[in-house]
């Protein structure tokens, strides 16, 4: 299709709580989602409209009048308010968008469905621009909320909620909650090491860590991860600076100093907007009091934020003591600071502090749930075999499951299991759930959750988990790559170049951001661009396959088959027992017109569970989603079709 732009109003809709019904009944959120869609189709054709897109359990429509779209929505609203009552929000914009082959996209389209991510379940939500359509019309008016920033649009858009009899008009504090984070925001900066030894670095990275996971407990209260806020040990950074960096109002700083079993641990709270400290205290304790300390420190802070925030603070502890064997502990948390360095060198040394410390205390559940990260990490990265490395992973996170269930990174390692080794989605989602609701403020929990619904072809939800995971976790490569993947799948074009390029300025040697990139730059048709970033990808280590991959593609859409053969030829090569490239030979067989060998390597691919194959529902596939051999992979998969 050729490329069309035009002026349309833009509906988003998108039912809420489908997820959790899925897992509790099969059947009843099958028969709200058909009822959704009969009823959306009823009404859409009756005011000439068009959906374009269904994603997963919601849709995007376009028409061409403002006041046909409103009336529309109102009518849908308020029909899906009757028995079986389906809960949806509904997002309306006016705007130009641009209408091809790959989809629907443009300022337009981004703006309506932020407007109806942040709706409430039975409420219209409309732009400013609808509303003007809407004056001096009987069939329907519309209520002022109030002015926001949306995510990703540059200015501030006035919000209207439609009024009539069974909608819901929200308030404007209902929408703000819905908007923004950084009121009830903290990042804990890493404490700096006091020690006479400097080997003692892990102790104190330790501390700020436990501390961290201490605060991310209080209700209400949003920390940036470990990632974002360890990007900065060490740099003499303007603390006005970290906050904007970081997206927080407030930052906590200290510094540890151990000698023999004495500690001393001092702490300071500090507003980002004005950089005048709000609070600060200095703890000494024995060694064996240092989850003590930790939960003191926890709680005066959440206590000072309290007076400022409306924060929920508990009277548990927050800090639980996770053994009562000191040294057992002090070998974790060198197992922990190794963890973080993440190479194949520490990884090895963090299994072997968690071992050692399992000799002396048995019954660790922390210590077992590092070791199945660890494993989770050694398969996904190729540093162990796939069956052995999830094998082990199982087993620690059921262990320490069994001896603690309410640590998030043992669910968390489960899920990761269950996602890419059993294909286990129900599963895995039970996992990510259950580790979000323990921590909330888990932005690798978000992310993989974000993960699975793109694998089952939730988009618009896979959305919303990754820019919470950004949110949380602004400085993380990893986290912004999947961001910008999810854009794209979303049709947010623009939104995803501008992630891709903040990724390779967090981590510039990211490869997977590059190859990423070049490959959204061979999908909108820009094969120079495409073609020089995949010549680049072919220079780093490892990436060569991709870049193969992509550079075949390239040259078979601009009709040079001879040369996409060479690139398919030198590909095959690489294929070998240890390194399985169907996926990527499939590509150019797509490119090819050859759907038949590229089915085929496909189906291998499913067969041997190839972690690629979990982004098969992306836009990256959309050239074979309408063959019928793709749903019949999604079924093998255990995926359902839409």
């Amino acid at each position: 299709m050729k490329e069309i732009r035009m002026l349309a109003a833009i509906m988003f809709t998108d039912m809420v709580g489908y997820t959790a019904i899925m897992q509790n009944d099969e059947r009843l959120a099958k028969t709200l989602r058909d009822r959704h869609k009969k009823v959306l189709e009823r009404f859409t054709e009756e005011h000439r409209g068009q959906i374009l897109q269904y994603y997963g359990d919601g849709t995007l429509t376009i028409f061409g009048s403002a006041i046909e779209a409103a009336i529309c929505a109102a009518k849908i609203q308020k029909e899906l308010q009757n028995e079986p009552k389906v809960s949806i929000r509904i997002g309306l914009h006016s705007g130009d968008i641009v209408y091809d082959d790959e989809g629907i996209y443009g300022d337009g389209v981004n703006i309506a469905s932020r407007i109806e991510n942040i709706a409430l379940p039975g409420s219209v939500l409309i732009s400013d621009k609808i509303n003007d359509e809407l004056k001096n019309q009987k069939d329907v008016s519309a209520k002022y909320i109030g002015k926001f920033q949306l995510k990703n649009v540059k200015e501030p858009v006035k919000i209207y909620a439609i009024s009539s009899h069974n909608l819901i008009v929200p308030r404007h504090d209902q929408i703000e909650g819905k908007v923004t984070f950084t009121e009830h925001s903290i990042a804990v900066l890493p404490f700096i090491n006091m020690s006479m030894d400097k080997e003692n670095e892990y102790f104190s990275d330790g501390m700020t860590e436990e501390i961290l996971n201490a605060l991310a407990k209080v209700n209400g209260l949003m920390v940036t991860s470990r990632t974002s806020s360890f990007a900065l040990k060490g740099k003499d950074s303007d603390i006005r600076e970290i906050g904007k960096m970081l997206g927080v109002k407030s930052v906590l700083e200290g510094s540890v100093r151990k000698q023999g079993n004495r500690v001393r641990v001092t702490a300071q709270l500090i507003n980002t907007e004005d950089g005048y400290h709000k609070w600060s205290d200095s703890y000494d304790s024995n060694l064996e009091d240092i989850f003590s300390v930790q939960d003191e420190i926890a709680k005066s802070i959440a206590e000072q934020l309290r007076k400022t925030l409306s924060i929920e603070i508990s009277t548990k502890s927050l800090v639980k003591i996770p053994t009562d064997n000191i040294e057992a502990y002090n070998l974790y948390l060198k197992a922990l600071f190794h963890w973080n360095k993440w190479t194949n060198k520490d990884i090895n040394l963090s299994i072997k502090y968690c071992e050692d410390a399992l000799k002396l205390a048995p019954d660790f559940a922390s210590a077992y749930a590092r070791l199945s990260a660890c494993y989770v990490y050694s398969g996904a990265v190729g540093y162990m075999s796939n069956v052995k490395a999830y094998s082990k992973a199982r087993g620690y996170a059921i262990k320490s499951l069994e001896l603690d269930d309410y640590l998030p990174a043992s669910h968390l390692s489960l899920a990761m299991v269950m996602y890419f080794n059993d294909w286990d989605w129900k599963g895995a989602e039970k996992c990510f759930m259950k580790a979000l609701e323990i921590n909330p403020n888990s932005a690798e929990a978000h992310e993989y959750y974000s993960m699975l619904l793109t694998t089952l072809g939730y988009h618009k939800k896979a959305l919303k988990e990754a820019e919470m995971a950004f949110t949380l976790d602004p400085l993380n490569a990893p986290i912004s790559h999947i961001l910008a993947y999810t854009y794209y799948n979303n049709n947010l074009i623009e939104d995803s170049f501008a992630q891709h390029k903040k990724t390779m300025e967090i981590e510039p040697g990211f490869g997977d951001s590059w190859n990423s990139s070049a490959w959204m730059y061979l999908k909108t048709g820009d094969y120079e661009k495409g073609i020089d970033l995949m010549m680049q990808v072919m220079d780093q280590p490892g990436n060569r396959p991709k870049a193969l991959s992509g550079l075949g593609y390239a040259y078979a859409k601009l009709g040079n088959i001879e040369k996409s053969r060479k690139y398919l030829n030198e590909l095959e090569e690489f294929q070998s027992d240890e390194l399985h490239l169907n996926m990527e030979i499939a590509a150019i067989h797509v490119a090819l017109g050859e759907d038949d060998k590229a089915f085929k390597h496909l189906n291998i691919a499913c067969d041997k569970k190839l972690g690629g194959m979990n982004f098969i529902n992306g836009n990256y596939w959309k050239e074979i989603h309408d063959d019928p051999r793709f749903l019949q992979i999604l079924e093998k998969m255990g995926i359902p079709a839409e």
